[in-house]
């Protein structure tokens, strides 16, 4: 092990120390506020603790109506107006123990990065992972592959954005109901799907890997998109979606502060928070300390962000490429086509 490596692993060490030896501390309050349940998180800081928060509270499926974050220095504290589905207070009990175990030293970290295609095996199934170019009928020819190769496919969820497409699509032997591990078949499975994928007009080649992560799916769907670049209007078609109104962000400097100040506002909707910090994370930014209102239709996000390597934005290329990162991310999911259920399909 080199010096970089054993550094690094010290530094890990200590971390998840300092991580048992500060368990965050979760309170629900349900008297402060009229309309909503404020959730007050707290604990030793580490990298990826707002994702994980956010994420933890969307799987809740909990509307986020304001948020107050803080995470400058070894610790963080993060307050959260929240409600469910309906508009109403909490009422379950369970909401703190979940989200403490969700942030404890035992919770499964969300960073992982994979490639475009990729297969997975879960306990449950096998996940298959595909980006492409979009065009009719391209999942049909997908799911015709893995009723061809005797996989009973369980569920998908697809998103779609500027012309490309990402999913994730979970299966199992049509044989034995069990996930499908024989290399093989694997191998044989990413083949005739990059076939598929690439038809005869995607501009972009794309990769086949074999991945033993186990990221969040939406978390997953936003790194695939990205790392496929969605977000760069160069690789724009005719005829796609890409004229859409846009949201308003907008990418400053906070000299004084040493911060760089990102404003976001848009029609509001579940899951907004998680995509925008989704995004900062993935492209390797810490957000200090951010301001979330989404009490009417328009949602309004501020956000003190660097780089993780504690300098701000520097140059007016950067800047944009976080503007087009965040309007890719803010667009994906009002256009994607979901699927939860076990899927039937007739070929």
């Amino acid at each position: 092990m080199d010096c970089w490596s054993s550094s690094f692993a010290v530094v890990d060490e200590f971390e998840k120390l300092v991580l048992r030896m500060n368990p965050p501390r979760v309170t629900v309050d349900n008297t402060s506020n009229r309309k909503a349940t404020l959730i007050k998180v707290d604990s030793a800081n580490k990298r990826g603790s707002l994702l994980e928060l956010v994420q933890v509270l969307n799987d809740l499926d909990l509307i986020i109506r304001r948020a107050y974050i803080s995470s400058d220095g070894e610790w963080f504290m993060d307050v959260f107006h929240v409600t469910d589905q309906n508009g109403n207070k909490l009422s379950e009990d369970d909401v703190s123990e979940r989200i403490q175990q969700s942030l404890g030293p035992r919770a499964r970290s969300f960073r992982s990065l994979r490639r475009s295609v990729g297969v997975q095996a879960a306990l449950e199934h096998t996940t298959i992972e595909l980006t492409g170019r979009d065009r009719p009928g391209l999942l049909s020819e997908v799911f015709a592959v893995l009723s061809d190769l005797k996989c009973n496919v369980m569920g998908a969820e697809v998103w779609t954005h500027n012309s490309r497409m990402a999913s994730v699509v979970y299966i199992t032997s049509e044989a034995t109901g069990l996930p499908i591990d024989d290399p093989d078949t694997l191998a044989k499975i990413k083949r005739l799907l990059l076939y598929v994928l690439k038809g005869d007009r995607d501009k972009r080649s794309a990769n086949t890997a074999v991945s033993v992560d186990s990221t969040h799916k939406e978390r997953r769907l936003h790194q695939m998109m990205y790392a496929d670049r969605d977000y760069d209007m160069n690789y724009a078609e005719s005829g796609s979606a890409s004229g859409r109104s846009k949201p308003l962000v907008t990418v400053e400097s906070c000299t004084d502060k040493g911060y760089t100040v990102v404003n976001l506002r848009c029609p509001d909707r579940p899951k907004l928070l998680f995509d925008a910090v989704c995004t900062l994370t993935d492209m390797q930014y810490v957000v200090y300390h951010a301001t979330v209102i989404a009490e009417s239709p328009e949602a309004y996000q501020e956000y003190y962000i660097r780089h993780v390597d504690g300098n701000p934005i520097s140059s007016e290329a950067e800047r944009q490429r976080v503007i087009n990162c965040l309007e890719a991310a803010i667009k994906r999911r009002t256009s994607e086509v979901k699927t939860r259920e076990p899927l039937l399909f007739l070929f």
